[in-house]
């Protein structure tokens, strides 16, 4: 690929289910959790940290009112992008519309702390412009996910909760075997800010 890849980070969503468990007032990205590097970093910081020096173009999408995450992304080199809507869709058209001009996005959950940068690099040598890489755990698809350049405008036309998964089923899946079950884990409710 001879332009840039860009990472994508979502940053939007309310997460509900955590809030339920820990209180209303409790935001998962700026949960506490040991990263697999052992150091005790928010949520967010574990994800931001584990991405590539060399992925340049940085976007991290979210809302108004996540000042924290948004300076902590900033503190890391990210553009911020934000939007109104929580939905995955809305988040991912968002963040690619932000760099529409680059070869391809890395789609990355800011609320999945334990994925190891090694990982994240391997789906990034996968990528090509037409088709999707994703790193799989003993046969589960999970994430970082990236799409190559022709699905720019498929990703642009996302709306709501949607994610980008339809994609999958009109493309060339690149599935990229990581001995990594970060891949796999999100921190949807407090118990799994421990990783295990």
């Amino acid at each position: 690929m001879s332009e840039p890849i860009g990472v994508i980070v979502l940053a939007a969503g309310q997460g509900s289910r955590f809030r339920q468990v820990a209180g209303a007032d409790k935001d998962k990205m700026l949960a506490d959790c040991t990263g697999r590097d052992g150091a005790v970093r928010s949520v967010i910081e574990q994800v931001l940290v584990s991405l590539p020096a060399s992925l340049h173009k940085r976007v991290l999408v979210t809302t108004e009112d996540r000042p924290q995450v948004i300076r902590m992304a900033q503190a890391y080199g990210f553009d911020i992008e934000l939007i109104e809507s929580t939905g995955m869709g809305d988040s991912i058209a968002a963040g690619v519309a932000a760099c529409a001009e680059l070869d391809g996005w890395l789609i990355v959950l800011g609320d999945m702390p334990f994925i190891l940068p090694s990982s994240v690099e391997r789906v990034v040598a996968g990528m090509a412009e037409d088709c999707i890489s994703v790193a799989v755990h003993e046969g589960d698809h999970g994430h970082p996910v990236g799409f190559g350049r022709r699905f720019g405008p498929e990703l642009m036309k996302l709306s709501g909760d949607r994610g980008a998964k339809p994609l999958f089923a009109q493309a060339r899946v690149v599935e990229v075997a990581v001995d990594d079950p970060g891949v796999l884990w999100d921190v949807d409710v407090p118990q799994r800010l421990v990783f295990q």
